[in-house]
């Protein structure tokens, strides 16, 4: 029999996220051996019994076995220890109830609790880092770059790179960074390279979907390390050079915030549309969209991150603005003559990543590029190719 894994994910199934991210992978990989999911669900997600269901007999098809538990926020630090603790426990009776080989853990709290279910039973570690999470809470301005915090959480994230099978990273500039990490040389594990991948059956142009006038998009939270300032400021260039151009905005709990900024930036209120989409509206309110725009802190935490809507877009057929510094995502972009990336968010340079993005959307064949840049790097079909591979290879020692 097959080799079982044990995932843990400290993002919900419930989650848009958690759906597109932790369960299509897996739905496709179910069928090759035991699958284990230990999840964490917010208590809002959890409250929604109709998605509740949906989700569930999703999992039921796939022959996914699914356990969650409750995520909890407040107090934070007490509030994660407490999941971290509950998670492990379960985790180490999965695994020994089950005989599970594998544990892979999505990003750096699971990684814990994957690291206790290590020691305890003695499974194999799969760390799927999904970036630097500790820099990033300093980056994002949440913990103080010389807090205790930060050096405990930087302790484990050693102990996690160190005591790993195998680490999966989103991007090549983070394995970059992680070769010049001077506790992993000569002692580091097999590396893999898997980007934020969509499944691109879903996320796919449809001929003649786009009705005048240019409209640009903008998908996904906004604010932390999402720049929406900046975004607005650029739908304010395009709405100079195309006076009759929209905003279409979807997002899913921020809606206050965005409204804000835009009222401040003084967007005309009929030239935006904002709303919220479950996670299977998406493609069809993108394929609404000419050109996407969105900007990432160009952060060193970012280095090793990959942003799951340039998949999406890409998929769509939708060329993007978005700005350098950022894991692979410029490389992709100019590379492959399906975006522009800015150096600089300031007025000079959003008036010249417009321009070029105005003139890009005019090319006859923008779109089949999009599609094939998408079908190149970020195919799920391509990411689950990749997860059998590092499964059969762990499993086999």
């Amino acid at each position: 029999m097959s080799v079982g894994v044990l995932l843990i994910s400290y993002t919900g199934l419930l989650e848009p996220l958690g759906q597109s991210q932790v369960l299509a992978y897996q739905e496709n990989l179910a069928s090759e051996r035991p699958v284990h999911i230990l999840s964490f669900e917010r208590p809002i997600d959890l409250a929604d019994r109709a998605k509740v269901e949906a989700v569930r007999r999703r999992i039921r098809a796939a022959g996914i076995h699914w356990h969650c538990l409750r995520y909890h926020k407040r107090p934070s630090t007490l509030a994660t220890l407490w999941d971290i603790g509950w998670g492990a426990a379960l985790g180490i009776r999965l695994a020994r109830r089950h005989g599970l080989g594998i544990v892979h853990a999505r990003s750096y709290v699971a990684g814990i609790m994957a690291l206790l279910v290590k020691k305890a039973v003695g499974v194999r570690f799969l760390f799927d880092m999904r970036g630097f999470w500790v820099d990033e809470r300093v980056d994002g301005g949440l913990w103080p770059r010389n807090g205790r915090m930060y050096r405990v959480a930087k302790w484990f994230e050693r102990k996690l790179l160190i005591d790993a099978d195998h680490v999966v990273s989103l991007t090549h500039a983070g394995v970059t960074e992680m070769a010049g990490f001077d506790y992993l040389q000569d002692r580091a594990p097999p590396m893999s390279v898997i980007p934020t991948c969509a499944d691109l059956a879903r996320f796919s142009p449809v001929a003649d979907s786009k009705d005048e006038p240019f409209t640009l998009g903008y998908v996904g939270s906004a604010g932390t390390w999402y720049l929406f300032d900046a975004a607005v400021a650029a739908f304010g260039v395009v709405r100079r050079l195309r006076p009759d151009a929209r905003f279409l905005i979807i997002n899913r709990d921020a809606h206050a915030y965005i409204r804000e900024r835009l009222d401040a930036a003084r967007v005309p209120e009929d030239a935006v549309e904002l709303m919220q989409a479950s996670h299977t509206e998406v493609p069809a309110q993108m394929r609404r969209m000419h050109a996407g725009v969105f900007f990432i802190k160009p952060v060193f935490s970012k280095q090793a991150s990959a942003p799951t809507k340039l998949a999406e877009f890409l998929g769509c057929g939708i060329p993007c603005l978005s700005n350098t510094g950022v894991g692979d995502m410029a490389q992709v972009l100019v590379g492959d003559r399906v975006g522009v990336a800015v150096d600089a968010m300031d007025p000079a340079g959003l008036e010249s990543g417009v321009s070029a993005l105005l003139d890009l959307c005019g090319e006859q064949d923008v779109a089949e590029r999009c599609v094939a840049s998408a079908r190149r790097h970020f195919s799920l079909d391509e990411g689950v190719k990749r997860y059998r591979t590092i499964y059969e290879a762990m499993a086999s020692g």
